[in-house]
């Protein structure tokens, strides 16, 4: 039963009487669909099925499957991924073209949709800087971005006041903020008994004090795109409307299919370009419930200042060093090799200084592609190298193996020796990498993590 309090707040969503008995109907049913976002660097093809019309890359499923049993799903060959929430890609390729480097924030990421999703975008000389302030789900965020396997990202867990050490750096900030979930009450029945107007009250005084921190991180010029899980007003253009009341900015044009069933709308910035707002209600579209407006910060100085480092954090690799890590990356010409510790990461060339700057100001948790450690001038491989899209497959022998055998080998099971070469194998099914495991004679060393294995169901 939906609360009588979240029924009369839908007046100021801008449904008619009609609409709002559609959306309250199709909220109680609780029938949601199923929708996942392919991964154009680890699958060539699309694969089959209704796609999602303004996602390159999502498609509809007819059905939920037990993802968790399917070893391309722990490949990263795709996001299990709601599908308004990538509307995102469509926004980003209205307002930016082909091969721009840019510096991305993702600041409330966990547990990596749009981190995922900007990461393919943007390209991989881009930066994104993927925040999770909560650690445990900063990890996962940080487990999903090594599996999609760009090298690309910096997982990050920092409260959004610590971005100020970046001011004017960003070209893109993505706030999908922590709000209320009512767009998510056919999906998560809790969300339904936990919501009330105090809440409302609360998550929405949260949202401007994270807009409020993160604003000067946003270079002069820049994009803000703000999100929500939720409909209500107070969260929504109220929010938007308070930012442009206090910050120098305006909306800019973003064009959209009326086919597709999104609700469009505007919030005024003075004289400047409206902002615009952009409703998915479930009733009208093939997805969950989902508010967000796109945000220009008007141009001024756009020098970039940073605060003083905090730390060093990278070595550079040595000769030796690079040359034993060259022949593991398929095009290593493009990278930038440094060690951490006694371990070695490798990097875009064009993305290092970026990804330098900010592990040396914020508190980064994973960057790049964790490659191993060396032995003698030999590398030991870490898993995610494994997932990394452009790892050399040449570098060591390949295993493929069938369903049953790839599940157990993700359950970290014994895998008979028989068909591997003697050391390290590089563990496949249906071409795709899964990890790592090395034969010693007649026995073999499962090194799938540990903390990854899938638990006996």
């Amino acid at each position: 039963m939906l609360p009588p309090s979240f029924i009369e707040s839908l007046a100021g969503t801008g449904l008619d009487a009609a609409g709002r008995d559609a959306l309250c109907r199709t909220l109680e049913a609780g029938e949601t669909p199923v929708s996942v976002r392919f991964n154009p660097y680890k699958l060539a093809e699309r694969p089959e099925g209704e796609g999602v019309p303004w996602n390159r890359y999502g498609f509809y499923l007819a059905e939920r499957p037990r993802f968790t049993l399917d070893p391309l799903f722990h490949a990263g060959v795709y996001y299990v991924q709601e599908a308004s929430s990538m509307f995102l890609e469509h926004i980003y390729r209205s307002l930016f073209g082909e091969g721009e480097r840019l510096r991305i924030l993702d600041l409330c990421a966990a547990p990596g949709g749009k981190s995922t999703l900007l990461a393919t975008a943007a390209g991989l000389e881009s930066v994104v800087v993927a925040n999770e302030v909560i650690r445990a789900r900063a990890l996962t965020l940080a487990d999903n971005i090594r599996k999609w396997g760009l090298g690309n990202v910096a997982v990050t867990s920092n409260d959004p006041s610590h971005f100020g050490a970046l001011e004017h750096w960003f070209d893109l900030i993505a706030v999908d903020a922590p709000c209320s979930g009512e767009g998510m009450f056919r999906k998560n029945p809790e969300a339904t008994a936990q919501w009330s107007p105090q809440a409302v009250e609360l998550c929405a005084g949260r949202q401007r004090r994270i807009l409020s921190e993160v604003w000067s991180a946003l270079r002069p010029g820049g994009i803000l795109i703000y999100s929500t899980c939720t409909f209500n007003r107070r969260e929504n253009e109220e929010n938007v409307a308070w930012l442009v009341e206090n910050y120098d900015c305006e909306g800019v044009r973003i064009e959209t299919d009326p086919a597709w069933g999104i609700v469009r709308g505007e919030v005024p910035a003075g004289e400047g370009v409206p902002v615009p707002v952009f409703r998915f209600f479930p009733h009208a579209v093939r997805g969950e419930g989902f508010f967000c407006a796109v945000i220009r910060k008007a141009e001024g100085r756009v020098r970039t200042r940073l605060s003083k480092p905090r730390r060093t954090v990278f070595t550079e690799a040595t000769r030796q060093e690079q040359a034993s890590l060259r022949p593991w990356f398929g095009q290593p010409e493009f990278m930038h090799f440094v060690r951490i510790g006694d371990q070695m990461y490798g990097y875009y060339e064009e993305a290092y200084p970026a990804v330098r700057e900010v592990a040396e100001r914020l508190s980064v948790l994973y960057s790049g592609v964790h490659a191993g450690q060396l032995y003698h001038g030999k590398l030991k491989p870490e898993h995610p190298l494994a997932l990394f899209h452009d790892l050399a497959r040449e570098a060591v022998p390949q295993a493929e193996l069938g369903e049953t055998a790839a599940l157990g080998y993700l359950r970290r099971g014994d895998i008979p020796a028989d068909g591997l070469a003697e050391g390290m194998n590089l563990v496949c099914f249906e071409g795709v990498p899964l990890g790592w495991i090395k034969r010693i004679g007649n026995r073999t060393n499962n090194l799938y993590p540990k903390e990854l294995r899938i638990q006996n169901l």
